[in-house]
């Protein structure tokens, strides 16, 4: 302790100090799970925030669904292309909305964006995750409760029961 009582530790750092760059960081890259939902933009706004505090690259990561219609796609190849086109169009959307959160912050958070197809939302983000090496998972959550949510599931559930890095779920 120095003489006003505070801890004399050279590793010690305020945290939010943004004249501290050397500051050991708990984050430096966060996966953000999006679709586009109103409860996907509010977990883009925390999970900015969070990466602009730490100093940390994001990426903005859209799962596709396996396309839904089994065997209707190989006699329609329309339909699945229709879906895809879609789903493109939908990622896109929410890419820009997290892109534009990012470039709002000053300096800017550093972002990537992803789009992974065929396999389910829970899926990607736990294997996207692993594959980035990320230190934290952000998803949002639509707050279903009861039957509703026994009979959809929750994708921030099996996120949290399925990843190996801590995950924020906002709701």
């Amino acid at each position: 302790m120095d003489v006003n009582g505070t801890a004399a530790n050279a590793n010690h750092h305020e945290i939010g100090n943004p004249a501290l760059s050397t500051r050991p960081t708990m984050f430096k890259h966060i996966l953000l799970g999006t679709d586009g939902s109103a409860a996907s933009e509010h977990a883009a706004t925390i999970a900015v925030d969070l990466a602009h505090t730490h100093g940390a690259k994001l990426t903005a990561l859209y799962v596709v669904d396996p396309y839904p219609y089994l065997g209707v796609g190989e006699t329609n190849p329309m339909g699945f292309q229709a879906y895809m086109a879609a789903a493109q169009q939908h990622a896109a959307q929410a890419h820009a909305k997290v892109a534009e959160l990012c470039e709002r912050q000053s300096p800017p958070v550093p972002l990537d964006v992803r789009l992974v197809e065929d396999v389910t939302a829970m899926r990607g983000i736990v294997d996207t995750a692993a594959e980035l090496h990320v230190d934290l998972v952000v998803v949002g959550s639509h707050g279903r409760t009861g039957i509703s949510r026994l009979m959809l599931g929750s994708v921030a559930s099996q996120v949290v029961t399925h990843s190996t890095v801590p995950v924020l779920v906002v709701r």
